[in-house]
């Protein structure tokens, strides 16, 4: 009997998490060159702040995820990993405050793409790296040239923020900058290719880069930046019901956007649950990331959509895990050793689970209903919300450990 293989978009889709963070990054680039013409004209709004901080979150995502830095590739460590997080910290803050953190975003960029990107062009040449892979086989040709257009128009870029004024006054120049940023998307997408061609033509050396990540895996790491991201909102939101700082409501639901897209891209996971990384979901983080980056850098256009998508995520996402973790306590905990006492830190962890689902359908249905929760109490809602996923990754790290222990010879 004949049977039919499953489409393409059903199927396992086995790409390295180094593609999918520059799949993002290229996307941002690219974006944001299309949508430079239109705000030079005045036909859209532009929120500077917005792309920096979006930037900034991306570089820190690669750093503590990957252990790519603008300057090279490093193994991942405690310190980079604070490192990496302090950065993204300053991302999210940026994006939520307009002018909080002044011109520091906008020089530790031209930092990140002009110094960084001067050092790698160096590195590949003196280092002999483009000379070995110019000897090498196509795959390695074809990402040598990659690398060496990237890493000049990440300088080029770095040219442009330092000539910022001077950019904005001419529309000649407007459009040079659109071309420079889209050109850049479009090259890192194509690098993107490349280093992905040389994965699969050489495994071993994939798998050996892979398996040298140290610290937190990829889960963990997501999980810290996301409960960093709701513990800052949630104490910004006190000032800013105050009166005291200004708000960009538009930003923060693009970067929630952009923080969901890479939860689905790199390991299926979503608010709702985690599904398998296929094709399907590949493409539906793709289109996350795109709506995301739309509201970091343009604001108000997408908050209505955005504003009850999040809202229904969080409730959905908050019902199932209720479900999830109330509907065992109905049936035989243990067919062997009913009576068998659980383990404290699983309590911890049942429990933290338990007020995790209430604070997400509590946030969700602030979403959707503005007035429901007051904005100081929803302020606090969401430093609790990060706080417990905070909490939730120390009880994973401790359950790891223990499984470690006890797998341990004697």
């Amino acid at each position: 009997m004949l049977t039919r293989s499953a489409p393409r978009w059903r199927k396992p889709a086995d790409v390295p998490l180094e593609i999918v963070i520059l799949w993002v990054a290229a996307l941002g680039a690219a974006i944001t060159g299309v949508l430079l013409v239109p705000i030079s004209q005045g036909v859209l709004s532009y929120y500077e702040d917005g792309l920096y901080g979006l930037v900034l979150f991306v570089f820190a995502l690669q750093a503590v995820l990957l252990g790519v830095t603008p300057f090279g590739d490093v193994r991942r460590s405690p310190t980079l990993i604070a490192a990496g997080t302090v950065i993204a910290a300053a991302g999210i803050v940026n994006c939520f405050v307009p002018d909080l953190l002044g011109e520091a975003p906008r020089l530790l960029l031209v930092v990140c793409f002009g110094l960084g990107g001067a050092t790698q062009l160096l590195c590949l040449f003196l280092g002999g790296r483009f000379r070995l892979w110019w000897r090498g086989s196509r795959e390695l040709r074809r990402l040598a040239l990659a690398c060496v257009v990237v890493y000049s128009l990440a300088v080029l870029v770095a040219l442009i923020l330092l000539l910022r004024q001077a950019v904005a006054v001419a529309a000649v120049a407007v459009a040079a900058v659109a071309v420079t940023v889209l050109t850049y998307g479009v090259a890192l997408f194509v690098l993107a290719g490349q280093l992905w061609a040389v994965d699969r033509a050489f495994p071993q050396q994939a798998q050996a880069r892979a398996g040298d990540a140290g610290g937190l895996v990829t889960d963990h790491t997501l999980m810290l930046l996301t409960g960093i991201f709701l513990v800052l909102l949630g104490v910004l939101l006190v000032p800013v019901n105050l009166g005291v700082l200004p708000f960009s409501g538009s930003a923060q639901l693009g970067l929630l956007m952009v923080i969901f897209a890479v939860e689905m891209l790199a390991s299926g996971s979503t608010p709702v649950g985690v599904f398998p990384r296929t094709w399907l979901m590949i493409v539906v983080g793709l289109v996350f990331a795109a709506l995301g980056i739309v509201s970091t850098v343009i604001p108000y256009v997408l908050v209505p959509t955005l504003t009850v998508l999040i809202g229904l995520l969080n409730i959905v996402g908050g019902v199932l895990t209720l479900v999830r973790n109330v509907a065992p306590l109905f049936t035989k905990r243990d067919e062997e050793s009913p009576t068998a006492p659980r383990p404290p830190v699983l309590i911890r962890l049942f429990m933290a689970q338990l007020a995790m689902g209430l604070l997400s359908i509590a946030f969700g249905a602030a979403m959707l209903l503005p007035g429901l929760i007051p904005g100081l109490v929803l302020g606090l809602v969401l430093a609790a919300n990060g706080g417990v996923l905070l909490y939730m990754l120390h009880l994973l790290l401790v359950v790891d450990r223990q499984r470690d222990a006890s797998a341990a010879p004697a």
